[in-house]
């Protein structure tokens, strides 16, 4: 039989417990209320975050000096290639490449034999006909006398005064053309036609040497390189700010490291409708002989723009129906579409006249979608870039 002692203590015993599952229950209810609700506000704030669009920023530099590295090519100031004018055998070479000649230094000897018939053949031409010239000139002074005394007719002597003109042209004809060929015996002799250095030598002994023909090649080459020409082409986006007078720094591969300095002294004015750049021409003092011609050289311009002008990629220019603008970053985050002038076209850069400051945000890749007054968010390495 129970006893009635006991029956209170565990109605209270189970009321308590059933208060406690009921406050486990609530409490397991407000959890997870406040979890759903933290939950929808999370995905909120996260959705309105990737709505933002993330973009990169451009580099933008200000105006003034720049570099322009272009390739060059350099040659010697004079260079000859040294032709035969007669036809023979080559006698003897005194010279080599390498060489340092003095201007009408002998080069080589060539042996002319058919030359050396045709000479002796003029002198006893040009015998002959004085002779001729004496007898006529003999004749024809005779003959005046004659004509004095009614000896003979008057005109039996003019007849003999012009046999003497006669005589008397082909001893001109018979000595000039003695000395047309007196001249190319003196071509015998090859010699330098200034002072340089022999940088190629293309016969030798015994070699047959012809002229006027196809297989007339140079024997020798001499080029002057106490002073050097260098050759570039300037794209025709850069060609307004290279001008004459204008210094340059020039390096060549086998002086690693070694800067020489070459001045504007010429160009062509004209742009090359296949290239797109004008050609320009640079010289150099060269004493030393370091700098070899035929050399690849690089030329390193060091061009000034407007101090009002600024330099950002092309990626950055977004075409509208008002011109070309750019979008630039705020302080808040917020974009601000900006029209702009471009100066000139660089190629993979544009150079703008106004509308832009150093200093400026601008977005690099724009999206079309992108609008005035839009957030945006500065991606990573920018944003340091842009703090910085």
């Amino acid at each position: 039989m129970p006893d009635p002692a006991a029956t209170p203590v565990s109605t209270r015993r189970l009321r308590l417990t059933g208060l406690v599952v009921a406050g486990v229950a609530a409490l397991v209810v407000i959890v997870g209320l406040v979890t759903r609700v933290s939950a929808d506000q999370s995905m909120k704030t996260w959705t309105r975050e990737q709505s933002i669009p993330t973009i990169g920023l451009a580099k933008v530099e200000g105006g003034g000096e720049r570099q322009l590295v272009l390739p060059g090519d350099v040659q010697a100031f004079n260079t000859a290639p040294i032709h035969a004018r007669v036809s023979g055998y080559l006698k003897r070479w005194y010279v080599d490449i390498g060489t340092p000649v003095k201007a009408g230094q002998v080069l080589a000897d060539i042996d002319t034999p058919d030359l050396d018939q045709q000479v002796l053949q003029a002198r006893a031409d040009l015998a002959t006909a004085q002779a001729n010239q004496g007898l006529a000139a003999t004749t024809s002074k005779r003959w005046a006398g004659l004509v004095a005394q009614d000896a003979v007719s008057k005109q039996e002597a003019e007849e003999k005064l012009g046999d003497l003109t006669a005589k008397s042209s082909l001893v001109n004809a018979a000595r000039a053309n003695l000395n047309r060929l007196l001249a190319l015996e003196s071509f015998k002799r090859i010699t330098a036609p200034f002072d340089g250095v022999v940088t190629t030598r293309s016969t030798d002994i015994g070699a047959l040497i012809t002229v006027g023909g196809a297989t007339d090649a140079a024997l020798f080459t001499v080029a002057d390189q106490r002073r050097l020409r260098v050759y570039v082409r300037v794209p025709q986006n850069y060609s307004a700010l290279v001008h004459k007078g204008l210094a340059a720094d020039l390096t060549v591969p086998e002086f690693a490291g070694q800067t020489f300095t070459a001045v504007v002294a010429n160009s062509a004015q004209a742009v090359g409708a296949q290239s797109g750049a004008e050609l320009v021409e640079l010289q150099l003092d060269n004493a030393d002989g370091r700098i070899k011609s035929g050399d690849y050289a690089t030329v390193t311009f060091r061009l000034t723009s407007a101090a009002g002008t600024t330099q950002i990629p092309v990626t950055a220019i977004q075409y509208r129906h008002n011109g070309p603008v750019v979008a630039i970053v705020g302080a808040d985050n917020h974009v601000k579409i900006r029209p702009v002038i471009i100066a000139r076209d660089l190629g993979s850069s544009v150079e703008i006249g106004s509308g832009l400051s150093a200093s400026d945000r601008v977005v690099d890749n724009p999206p079309e979608s992108l609008a005035d007054g839009d957030l945006v968010r500065i991606a990573g390495a920018s944003a340091q870039k842009a703090r910085g």
